[in-house]
């Protein structure tokens, strides 16, 4: 395999162009710092509004987390719905369940509604028992779903070669309204259908300095009555909050494309989203040209503080993904890439105002393209009537001072490897909020 990013082979040949970095001073109503899914969220959310809007981004739009992910659209991030479930009961697991659907449903409906080509893929989810505690992890989350009234469908070990050529897995858990999307694609179709609508769009604008109203950056500089941060890795001179996220590194892989009776041998009736149920877990869909993208890492790796330039961890998810497909185990896998991705201590994402400035708005760690794409435009339809909205509980699921095992303080003890870990497994397995946010109205979108 060799170190290449595969989205960005795709972009070959498409009519999509940069924008221009910014030069000199602008003022506007608001500004989006950060090109990813939640600030293209909140882009759209603000277009047509009668106001002026100005995104700037150090890459191109998605050129990070965004266009570095597996595009997985489905409300299981790192969290299941029995883990939220326990965690914040039964109305803090449907509010939290129903607006990371809300942001699976509003990715596609934009691409649908803009015929952006995003490589969209429906199918259904698979999530995978494997190990000792799989079959536990599976029950667990069947009976989840079924308290809440979601539809769901159960396999037993012995009945998933009905729908899977795999072998090993202890049982499944499948569910629908879900797909698949390239995350890149998605973010520069988005971008075209902003700048045609008006919005100011600069790449290759990296922020480096913020006081007061004015974000600089190295060739100009913005004025924004309001300013929305939804760029990840933030450094230090740009929030007070670095020690409140870390990155979680993964790597992805893509192989070549499968011939039919390989699709075949693969999902004997139609595509999964698969994904296990290890802690450090692996997932792998199809494309729409039948290649295989598989993901993963490992403890060590995720959490390092330096990237891994090697294909070393990547190969061991390869060699315990062929153990479990063994029809496709002569695939070759061509291309791999790492990322980081922003989290936070508990999995779940941040989103706030800053205190004394309210004009300055946060979102920070949000773990997947549909979480980012809610929480960007929760931010901008809070910056364009906050009064209005009925869903400020959400400043309190999403609040930088929520409950964690090992508080700040002890963090910076510690550091932040060994804190995150260890909250993010109590968050995972552990966690019940004691002060869980009641619902104000039945309705919300």
């Amino acid at each position: 395999m060799f170190l290449n990013d595969w989205w960005y082979t795709t972009l070959m040949g498409t009519p999509l162009k940069i924008e221009p970095p910014l030069r000199g001073d602008v003022t506007t109503d608001v500004l989006i710092v950060g090109a990813g899914a939640a600030g293209l969220a909140a882009a759209l959310q603000l277009m047509d509004k009668g106001l002026d809007v100005t995104v700037i981004d150090k890459n191109v739009c998605g050129g990070s987390s965004t266009g570095k992910s597996a595009g997985f659209l489905t409300p299981d991030s790192e969290l299941e719905l029995s883990q939220i479930l326990r965690r914040y009961g039964r109305q803090g697991a449907k509010d939290l369940w129903e607006c990371a659907q809300w942001g699976c449903d509003r990715i596609a409906d934009v691409i649908r509604a803009n015929g952006i080509d995003a490589d969209l893929q429906k199918q259904d989810c698979l999530f995978l028992g494997e190990g000792r505690g799989g079959p536990k992890e599976v029950r667990d989350e069947l009976a989840a779903r079924r308290s809440m009234g979601y539809e769901v469908q159960g396999y037993t070990a012995g009945e998933l070669p009905s729908v899977v050529g795999a072998t090993g897995f202890t049982g499944a858990v499948r569910y629908k309204n879900t797909t698949g999307v390239n995350g890149l694609r998605y973010a520069q179709g988005v971008k075209k259908v902003l700048v045609d609508h008006g919005v100011h769009v600069y790449e290759s604008t990296e922020a480096i300095g913020l006081k007061d109203h004015t974000v600089t950056t190295h060739l100009g500089r913005v004025t924004a009555d309001n300013i929305i941060f939804t760029a990840d890795k933030l450094k230090r001179d740009l929030t007070d909050y670095f020690w409140n996220y870390y990155y979680a590194q993964t790597f992805l892989s893509i192989s070549e494309p499968l011939q039919p009776h390989e699709v075949q041998a693969m999902f004997p009736v139609e595509p999964f989203m698969c994904w296990d149920s290890h802690f450090i877990y692996a997932y792998w869909r199809l494309t729409g040209d039948n290649r295989i993208l598989l993901g993963g890492g490992s403890l060590w790796t995720t959490y390092a503080k330096r990237d891994a330039w090697t294909d070393r961890i990547i190969e061991r998810v390869l060699r315990r993904f062929r153990g479990h497909w063994p029809s496709v185990g002569h695939v070759h896998f061509r291309q791999f890439w790492m990322g980081r991705i922003d989290m936070t201590r508990d999995l779940m994402p941040t989103v706030l105002r800053e205190p004394g400035k309210p004009w300055i708005h946060y979102v920070l760690g949000c773990v997947g393209l549909p979480w980012a794409t809610f929480c960007g435009d929760f931010a901008a339809r809070h910056v364009l009537s906050d009064e209005t909205q009925d869903d400020h509980r959400f400043y309190r699921y999403f609040g930088i001072d929520r409950g964690f095992v090992i508080p700040l303080w002890a963090e910076k003890l510690m550091g932040k490897r060994i804190s995150f870990v260890v909250n993010q497994a109590y968050a995972k397995y552990r966690q019940v909020d004691k002060n869980r946010p009641e619902a104000e109205k039945p309705r919300e979108f």
